[in-house]
């Protein structure tokens, strides 16, 4: 476990999800107001229009666009 809180930002520590982050990304999809309204419509969307594949693909997308995007 990390001793600091490791943000969803992005930086370097994207590629390596830990533990922490995915249960902020949880907390923000499920129980967070306006960011789960959100992600949720998001998701509910591609899943109706992207196959499994697809959604990987896209998954890696967005998480090597965070790297380049925001300074760590």
């Amino acid at each position: 476990m990390a001793l600091n809180p490791i943000p969803l930002l992005g930086g370097k520590s994207v590629h390596c999800i830990n533990e922490q982050q995915m249960a902020e990304a949880w907390r923000l999809a499920e129980e967070e107001p306006a960011s789960a309204l959100k992600i949720q419509g998001y998701l509910k969307e591609i899943e109706t229009q992207l196959t499994r594949n697809e959604r990987a693909a896209l998954a890696f997308v967005i998480i090597q666009k965070l790297k380049n995007s925001v300074p760590f």
